[in-house]
């Protein structure tokens, strides 16, 4: 293909074949240290890609502007990383991570996030121009490895499908489209941003909240900590069950497989149990009881393995029918369990007749 480019222009398309393969190995060079940084502090991102400009895409850039680069060394952009985070706030340690590793020219550098312009949110990334340390790389036969620059452009997912759709739908093209459906893309690149930062500032209240909780767990302040699935997930491996299940394996000195409990976590919560101090006096008031009804349904068998949900299911069991559940109670329970399974009703009845042999003690 021929370029419309200037004697100028032609000299540094020269230059650009004379250093691809420099580009080439610069880029995957680049794009690993950064990797492996970001594993290092171990930084999430959705993207982390390179790329070495093609051939025709520079040649439109200096078909346009040519003569603003004196050498090639003045397009920066030719090898180009792109990183995209989940979080607006990771945008910020991704560059923190790219400054500290890589040797930063910051006069080239951009930040678009403060452009502060309703329709610049598919923009608003974060450019660093930057070079590959000695301490990356210092290989003498390609001494230039050290000396061209890079860019890292760095922007969150909502910004990347946004700037995505802007360029498929031509928003920015040189056509000028009808001030009513300008706003409409203006409204949504509002709408976004705000989505963008509230992702953000949830992450920020969770993150804080989980602190809270295993603050509050580590002192033994268990009232106050709600049952949910993460609080549960940590106080279970605590295995708060363990002492109860080894007394019910003894009984028949069966071996004990491990299982999840998390399932419970719905029959806890339908149980009317709301904390995990809730949880606690569940073992602490119940245990002997839960072993006693294992003891009835175990004693006269020969079961030598059990699951390690023995005991939690047993002392389930055993709060139904000490609050009165009786055997719908169990039904249910099992239903829980099983799922919709016609044995459901024969195994509460079963349970139930064993239970009537057992003198509970008092709640």
């Amino acid at each position: 293909m021929k370029y419309q480019l200037d004697q100028h222009g032609e000299m540094l398309m020269g230059q650009y074949h004379e250093r691809l393969s420099v580009y080439k190995r610069l880029a995957q060079l680049a794009s690993t240290a950064l990797r492996q940084a970001l594993d290092a502090q171990h930084v999430q991102v959705t993207t982390l890609d390179y790329r070495v400009k093609k051939e025709d895409s520079l040649a439109g850039k200096l078909e346009l502007k040519g003569a603003k680069y004196h050498s090639l060394d003045d397009v920066t952009d030719i090898v180009g990383l792109r990183v995209v985070t989940f979080y607006s706030a990771d945008v910020d340690k991704v560059a923190a991570i790219a400054s500290e590793i890589f040797d930063m020219d910051w006069k080239n550098s951009v930040d678009k996030r403060k452009l502060h312009r309703l329709d610049s949110f598919g923009y608003n990334s974060l450019h660093y121009i930057c070079r590959l340390p000695k301490s990356i790389v210092d290989d003498p036969e390609m001494p230039m490895l050290n000396q061209l620059s890079f860019e890292i452009q760095m922007r969150t997912a909502l910004q990347h499908v946004w700037s995505t759709l802007d360029h498929d739908t031509g928003y920015k093209s040189e056509v000028k489209i009808p001030r009513e459906y300008e706003r409409q893309f203006n409204r949504l690149a509002g709408m976004l941003e705000l989505i963008d930062e509230e992702f953000s500032r949830l992450r920020n209240v969770l993150t804080e909240y989980r602190r809270q909780m295993l603050a509050l767990e580590a002192s033994g302040q268990l009232d106050e900590v709600t049952l949910n699935a993460e609080t549960f997930r940590r106080y279970l491996e605590m295995h708060p069950f363990a002492r109860l299940n080894q007394r019910i394996a003894a009984i028949n000195q069966a071996e004990l497989y491990p299982v999840t409990l998390m399932p419970f976590l719905r029959i806890l919560r339908k149980l009317g149990l709301e904390t995990l101090g809730d949880v606690n006096r569940l073992i602490e008031e119940h245990s002997d009881d839960a072993y006693r009804l294992a003891v009835a349904q175990l004693g006269a068998t020969d079961l030598d393995i059990l699951s390690e949900n023995i005991g939690l299911q047993n002392l389930c069991y055993v709060y139904v029918l000490k609050h009165g559940g009786g055997l719908n109670g169990l039904c249910q329970v099992l239903e829980e369990m099983r799922g919709d399974d016609p044995d459901n009703m024969t195994l509460a009845k079963k349970l139930l007749e064993q239970a009537q042999t057992i003198t509970f003690t008092s709640i």
